[in-house]
């Protein structure tokens, strides 16, 4: 569970509420069904023109993701391809292969196995960034429809204001209904306005970050694999993929990969 994200969400709508009841207003007199179908229903349901089916609905376990902290077990990563460098350079590469079928990572399994076939280096960086290129694609695709719902609620909101004021302007002389309408005209506004900047633009950048912090991931593999295909020292190896991680993660990483 991603704590960022649930105390991100619940601070910005506490001093929301705050906000609201410091002002002398009440939570009721913001809720309104009709603002909230237009905006949040309405938007949503827009997904399904601007994208296919699976998508639209696929787009809350998208936004789940931010809910989650993703870890890719860099550590790992470059314990284990040193380990690979190490036996390569004493046994050769041929004897990488026997542990090729028990490596969990499949991305890191693709690159030894071209190494262990004995294919050219840049022949295997173009196929493993090929594959990175279409990885970065596919969550491109996802991210996508959490961009599109952030933007096309706060424009719900607009629609619902102008709404809200024609309803307002053909009925000016039915006093009762000024009150009704002009609510309308407003919270749909602040509902498209809730929905951008607390929920899908923020959670739109942890995507972001997610997918980067993977494809650093697929970049350092793919080094390592390159390394140890030319024979690198793995004290050389490790030293390469560190270079890959923040400077505080790296400190404490190659305290424990190069203790010895």
């Amino acid at each position: 569970m991603d704590l960022a994200t649930i105390i991100g969400l619940v601070g910005a709508f506490t001093m929301l509420v705050m906000s609201i009841f410091t002002s002398g207003g009440t939570i009721f007199t913001y809720m309104d069904l009709p603002s909230f179908l237009m905006v949040v229903v309405g938007s949503y349901f827009t997904l399904f023109i601007n994208f296919g089916m699976s998508e639209a609905l696929g787009v809350f376990k998208v936004i789940g993701l931010t809910m989650k902290v993703p870890s890719f077990g860099e550590q790992a990563i470059i314990t284990k391809l040193m380990a690979f460098s190490d036996r390569a350079r004493r046994e050769g590469l041929l004897a990488l292969e026997e542990e090729l079928e028990d490596l969990d990572d499949e991305f890191m399994k693709k690159g030894l196995r071209l190494v262990v076939d004995g294919t050219d280096a840049e022949i295997i960086r173009t196929l493993m960034e090929t594959e990175l290129n279409q990885m970065q694609a596919r969550h491109a695709d996802k991210m996508s429809i959490v961009d599109a719902w952030s933007k096309l609620a706060p424009g719900l909101g607009m629609l619902g204001t102008v709404t809200g004021l024609i309803a307002m302007m053909k009925n000016l002389e039915d006093k009762s209904s000024i009150g009704p309408n002009m609510a309308v005209a407003l919270i749909t506004t602040f509902y498209g306005a809730i929905m951008a900047n607390i929920l899908l633009i923020p959670m739109l950048g942890k995507l972001k970050a997610h997918d980067a912090a993977e494809t650093q991931v697929k970049e350092m593999i793919i080094e390592g694999v390159l390394s140890i295909q030319a024979g690198d020292n793995p004290r050389i190896l490790a030293l390469k993929l560190l270079s890959f991680l923040a400077p505080d993660v790296r400190k404490s990483v190659e305290a424990e990969i190069l203790k010895d």
